[in-house]
């Protein structure tokens, strides 16, 4: 696996709003976690979900205050400012916030939302990884959050913005997974546009944008997500012990399993509805025996994928009639993501990560994936939901 400067130089990473049009203005947040269910079953108790509640809250106060005078939010503009500030709207998005709302919140949505609408921002062909040097890691990012944002505007007009450069940047995608490729690379996506080959890391948000857009009603041909799922299987594999997990590139071995991309995959199959794969049990089984843990490289990368892959995982085990199992992997999870993340968080409301590759990548990054890995007890986003 390359080493995170190599992913996250053209970017960072991270994802996803409300595709369907929420109430005018949004409850303070520990009456969202009422409203959406969070419950001390899936938290862990009462105490537990009021701190995640005031996390959250410091960490979007930190994420406002980084929000520059042309609404870009990011750390180092105009580096990556285009996909940071699609990172951030996710992030708000995810533990209740909206365009609509008539808060502070709401007001750094909107001028976010407006900022990465620009037109020079998406290029003649779709294209949104240009613009800020964020590659195909960026034009993911952005046009999932278009996709969840579609319905969500301030206004008609607004709405057909973001329909109008949502379309081009799934173009764009689906282009782009044509592209001539060997075929163990076929069906996924590498850093450009045109490029020849694949890696899972760069895939995972293709998917997550091609299946958010169809579930917004823009067409998606199936083929596309067959294929993309056909590549995520091959980036498979197993041991005698029936746990497996995923690498960064098909054909690597066991040596190059990694719990960043056992996360990722697992995420990338179920939001393509491949809830009946093998893989998915064996991926959870190696996830339980080998938790992300701090320190570790890609930490806060990979907790986000671990995060809202075995939230959804636990959610499949209640649907088939295991309450019990799914309430325990759900607490096991949330339990790991809270240990990790809720001592650690900086005065200032931001996390750090210790690996130097991602911070390098900066604090907006950094605390947008760990708000969108703590987000799940809000059970905002559709994108993650069965």
């Amino acid at each position: 696996m390359r080493p995170l400067t190599a992913l996250l130089a053209p970017i960072a990473a991270a994802l996803a709003l409300a595709a369907l049009l929420l109430p005018a203005a949004a409850p303070p947040l520990t009456a969202v976690a009422a409203r959406a269910g969070a419950g001390a079953g899936d938290a862990g108790g009462d105490q537990l979900d009021r701190d995640i509640d005031k996390a959250v809250a410091r960490a979007v106060d930190f994420l406002i205050d980084q929000q520059n005078d042309n609404g870009a939010i990011c750390d180092d503009y105009p580096r990556h400012a285009t996909t940071m500030t699609a990172l951030s709207l996710l992030a708000m998005a995810a533990v209740g916030h909206q365009p609509t709302d008539m808060t502070a919140e709401g007001q750094a949505m909107r001028r976010a939302l407006n900022y990465v609408l620009q037109e020079h921002l998406q290029d003649e062909e779709g294209y949104y990884g240009a613009a800020d040097g964020s590659r195909m890691y960026g034009h993911g990012i952005v046009t999932l959050m278009l996709a969840e944002m579609l319905g969500m505007g301030i206004s008609a007009e607004q709405d057909r913005l973001i329909r109008r450069r949502l379309t081009g940047a799934i173009d764009l995608i689906l282009r782009s997974q044509q592209v001539n490729k060997a075929d163990r690379f076929e069906g996924g996506w590498r850093y450009l546009p045109d490029a020849r080959d694949a890696d899972l890391s760069v895939t995972v948000w293709q998917v997550m944008a091609l299946r958010s857009a169809q579930n917004a009603g823009i067409e998606v041909p199936a083929e596309a997500i067959d294929l993309a799922v056909d590549y995520v299987e091959r980036s498979f594999v197993s041991t005698r012990g029936d746990r497996g997990g995923y690498t960064y590139q098909p054909n690597q071995g066991l040596q190059a399993r990694h719990v960043t991309t056992t996360s990722m995959g697992l995420l990338s199959m179920q939001v393509c509805a491949r809830y009946d794969s093998p893989q998915l049990s064996a991926a959870v089984r190696w996830l339980q025996a080998n938790p992300p843990r701090w320190g570790s490289r890609w930490l806060l990368y990979g907790l986000y994928y671990y995060s809202q892959g075995m939230y959804q995982y636990a959610e499949g085990l209640r649907l088939e009639g295991e309450m019990e199992a799914g309430d325990r992997l759900a607490a096991e999870a949330m339990n790991v993501v809270t240990d990790l993340l809720l001592p650690r968080q900086q005065p200032d409301g931001s996390w750090q990560s210790r690996d130097g590759s991602e911070r390098r990548a900066g604090k907006v990054y950094m605390t947008s994936m760990a708000v969108l890995s703590l987000s799940v007890k809000y059970h905002f986003l559709p994108i993650y939901q069965r």
